[in-house]
């Protein structure tokens, strides 16, 4: 009986090391895909916090935690079955379907910098006017979908290799991690003002003058995420369409793309990593204002065509 019973514990120990050895492999082929991600989970960290400007500070933490909650809907109902049954059977067919989300994010980026330049005192007149939430909500969660699937693709395509179950249990934990990452940080940025009201009602004179100047400097942060939002919508889906069009055999652009980022870095010395980076960044964006452009013309004119046929002729008259 004790020697059955050591046997037993052997194998269990036997089981419970490669378990441990599992999750340590799980847990390095999560780090190392979100690694690669890492430039989109900036952009999402960026874009969110425009969402929430207008608000009443009550009502900040209980928007950005439901679009937190419909970023993990997007993440686990829809993104991650999509991109495993696809990587496992038709896996051609990803890179058109996130080139098409990157078009998305160019027509946003650039609908917002035209509404920016064209209708600089309706907007504003706008912004004064209470937000929908439902529709900010909305808004955001489509947006996420976009870059959530680029966050999930470019971490599938670290763990390709990988067996069908790893590949579900890297991405899982990926997907929960960038979540709280991205969200618990647009949390901190939209609650900086509140903490820095706090600070200015402390009694010692350096915590209340670092509180006083926190609540000042927020709006100007705020207003600069937002442009920041805006540029990282035209970056990352210019860079989606550019490397999207390379791998489909279109290599042109990708090609010269690649070759300024090159003689940016070649010509730059210490600096050259980070330059070559600007210069990509830059003509990435670029090329997504311009595919952007095309989106929202074609849309202006198909829409303002089918509200014109919508209109009775005795209402025109």
């Amino acid at each position: 009986m004790s020697a059955g019973l050591a046997a037993l514990l052997d194998d269990v120990a036997v089981l419970a090391r490669a378990a441990a050895a599992s999750v340590d492999d799980v847990g390095v082929a999560a780090a190392k895909a979100g690694a690669k991600a890492a430039g989109v989970v900036i952009d999402d960290t960026a874009v969110t916090p425009q969402y929430v400007r207008g608000l009443a500070a009550e009502r900040e933490l209980p928007i950005v935690k439901r679009i937190a909650v419909g970023s993990l809907r997007n993440k686990f109902l829809i993104i991650l079955p999509v991109i495993l049954v696809l990587s496992q059977f038709v896996p051609w067919l990803l890179t058109p379907l996130l080139m098409i989300g990157g078009a998305y994010l160019c027509y946003e980026g650039t609908e917002k910098v035209w509404a920016k330049l064209a209708h600089h005192d309706a907007h504003g007149a706008g912004e004064q006017a209470q937000p929908d939430e439902k529709t900010l909500v909305a808004g955001a969660i489509r947006t996420d979908l976009i870059l959530s699937a680029e966050i999930m693709v470019i971490s599938l395509n670290e763990v390709a290799d990988e067996p069908f179950l790893s590949r579900l249990v890297i991405l899982a934990v990926v997907a929960l991690f960038m979540t709280v990452l991205v969200y618990g940080v647009v949390g901190l940025i939209v609650k900086m003002d509140d903490l820095g009201l706090s600070l200015a009602e402390r009694t010692g004179t350096g915590i209340a003058k670092f509180g006083r100047g926190l609540v000042k400097a927020m709006p100007k942060v705020l207003t600069g995420l937002t442009v920041i939002g805006t540029a990282a919508m035209l970056w990352v889906g210019g860079h989606i369409l550019l490397v999207g069009a390379d791998e489909l055999g279109l290599h042109a652009l990708y090609a010269a793309v690649h070759h300024l980022e090159e003689a940016a870095h070649d010509a730059t010395g210490a600096l050259g990593g980070v330059i070559g980076w600007l210069v990509n960044t830059v003509a990435s964006a670029i090329a997504g204002l311009i595919v952007g452009a095309v989106v929202v013309f074609v849309l202006s004119v198909t829409l303002h065509r089918r509200k014109k046929s919508a209109v009775p002729a005795d209402a025109e008259k």
